[in-house]
Formats: C-alpha cells, sequence, structure tokens
C-alpha cells in the first residue's frame, strides 16, 4: 500500500475529498477578495484576510506550541517568502478588479510551470525537454486567454501574470525552508509579516465597513485558513503525485462561482485556455514524477 508523506497508510479518496474542499475553499476565497474589493480597497481586503489568518493561527498553535512556532533557523528567508505572499495577494486581488474569476485563476496557475522553470537558476535542478514544452503550453494558454482584439487583451491580465511570478518565488523558497523549519512555522511566519505589514499601510486606505461587510472579511479569513489546513491533512492521507491533478479543481470552482456570483461565462477562446494550461501543469507534474 502507498504511503502518505508522514509514512502513515494511504487513504487516497479521503485525501481527493480534502483537496477539492480546499480548492472550493480557496475559490471561495478569491471570489469574496474580488467582491469586497468592489467595495474596498484592495490593501484594507488583504489585511482583513490575514489579520483573520493571524488570529485563527494564534488560537489553534500558540497554545500548544507557544512562541516556538516563530523560531526560525533562517529569519532572513522566511522574510523574503512572507513578502512574495504578500504581494501575491495584492497583485491577484488588484487583478480581480479587472479580471474574471475563473481566467484569472488560471493565469495565476502557471505558478507551478515558473517554478520548473526558475528552479533551474535558483535551485540548480535539471528540467527535462519534456518539462519545458509544458512550461511553453501554460504560456500558450495565457496568450489564448487574453488573445489580440480579446475583451481581457488589457494590461491588467499582467497583475496575476505578475502574482503568478511572485507565488512560484514563494513556492521555491518554501521548499529551501522545509529543510529547516516546519511548515506550521513557515505559515504562523508568512501570516504575521503580512499582517503587521498590512496593518501599517491600512490606516491609509480605512474605511469603515458596514456589518455585513465585516462579517463576509471574517469568512474571508476563515476560508484562506480552513483551506491551509484541509490542504495538510490531505498530505497526510495521501501522497502529492496522486493529489497534485486535483489542484486544479479550483479553476473549475472559481468558473462556477465567476457564473453564480458575477454572471461571467469564459468565451471558447478562455475555456480553451484555460484548458491549455491546465494540461500543461498537469503535464510538468507527471515530466517530475517520472524524474
Amino acid at each position: 500500500m502507498a504511503a502518505s508523506l508522514d509514512g502513515a497508510p494511504a487513504r487516497p479518496l479521503a485525501g481527493i475529498a480534502l483537496v477539492l474542499l480546499a480548492t472550493l475553499l480557496f475559490a471561495s476565497h478569491d471570489a469574496l477578495s474580488k467582491y469586497l474589493s468592489g467595495f474596498y480597497p484592495v490593501v484594507m481586503v488583504v489585511w482583513a484576510r490575514y489579520l483573520v489568518h493571524s488570529l485563527l493561527m494564534a488560537v489553534i498553535f500558540l497554545p500548544q506550541s507557544g512562541l516556538r512556532v516563530l523560531r526560525s533557523r533562517r529569519p532572513g528567508l522566511q522574510l523574503l517568502r512572507a513578502l512574495c505572499l504578500g504581494a501575491t495577494s495584492l497583485l491577484f486581488t488588484s487583478g480581480l478588479l479587472f479580471l474574471p474569476l475563473a481566467e484569472a485563476t488560471a493565469v495565476n496557475f502557471l505558478a507551478p510551470l515558473l517554478v520548473t522553470a526558475l528552479s533551474v537558476p535558483l535551485l540548480g535542478e535539471a528540467v527535462s525537454r519534456g518539462q519545458w514544452f509544458a512550461v511553453l503550453a501554460g504560456f500558450a494558454g495565457v496568450l489564448i486567454i487574453v488573445h489580440p482584439g480579446g475583451a481581457l487583451f488589457t494590461p491588467a491580465v499582467l497583475l496575476p501574470l505578475a502574482s503568478a511570478l511572485c507565488f512560484s518565488l514563494y513556492q521555491l523558497l518554501t521548499r529551501k525552508l522545509s529543510e529547516s523549519d516546519s511548515a506550521t512555522t513557515s505559515n504562523f511566519f508568512a501570516g504575521l509579516c503580512n499582517t503587521l505589514l498590512m496593518s501599517a499601510l491600512v490606516p491609509f486606505f480605512w474605511q469603515l465597513p458596514s456589518l455585513a461587510h465585516a462579517l463576509w472579511m471574517l469568512a474571508l479569513g476563515g476560508c484562506g485558513m480552513a483551506a491551509h489546513l484541509f490542504l495538510t491533512q490531505a498530505f497526510r492521507h495521501a501522497p502529492p503525485a496522486l493529489l497534485a491533478p486535483f489542484g486544479y479543481g479550483q479553476i473549475v470552482f472559481a468558473g462556477l462561482l465567476g457564473l453564480l456570483l458575477f454572471g461571467h461565462v469564459p468565451d471558447l477562446a478562455g475555456l480553451v485556455g484555460i484548458a491549455l494550461i491546465c494540461l500543461s501543469g498537469l503535464a510538468a507534474a507527471w515530466q517530475q514524477r517520472r524524474g
């Protein structure tokens, strides 16, 4: 029987169910970000997300671990990782102001392909010809989505592209820090750093939210925190290679939420581009597994 990350017997159906639940929550988080950023500055929306995330992390982990959870062997890299995550949030949420949810999510899913490309100069890893082909195919998918003459052929598409680049750097730093720090330390450190950073910025963008919007902001942070917890639990039940394809369910959920909440349906070019990005990401993961 295959084993999960922690060596326990694999329970693939439980792992798949948890990944799908996590992707639904991530897509819901993005839909809430898009909705709230229509009423409040992006900085304020991102601040609320990290504040709630950090408070929930504190409630869950501080009683059992104390301040030891913040002790890092490489605090400089942790700070850089946190800044990459904060930039990802700001850029992607800004992009949602101008772009439909499904297409923005699909463009952001270039991150795994960028990780493949950047792992060569930054980590010295070997990348096969097939993986390079998958990277190029993913960029071709973006070009199809934002083809000249299309509704999305605007500078705004650079926002999720930049977000994907920042997120790929975040993932590479996560991989590097896994050699020295626990996942709990890394997640708590990133959440706390971004909470402090956004708290310093939010007074310049503050607007008093209505009670309903304040509750949605709480839900925003709760969705993000719960999604990360479910994703962590999923890898305890099944190996990453099995679960990776189901992560692309987030694009499907984003499309459904975009239709239900914002009335947007991707056009044919958008659907083809989204499919190509998904297939290229799956191909890169398969190539890496073979290697």
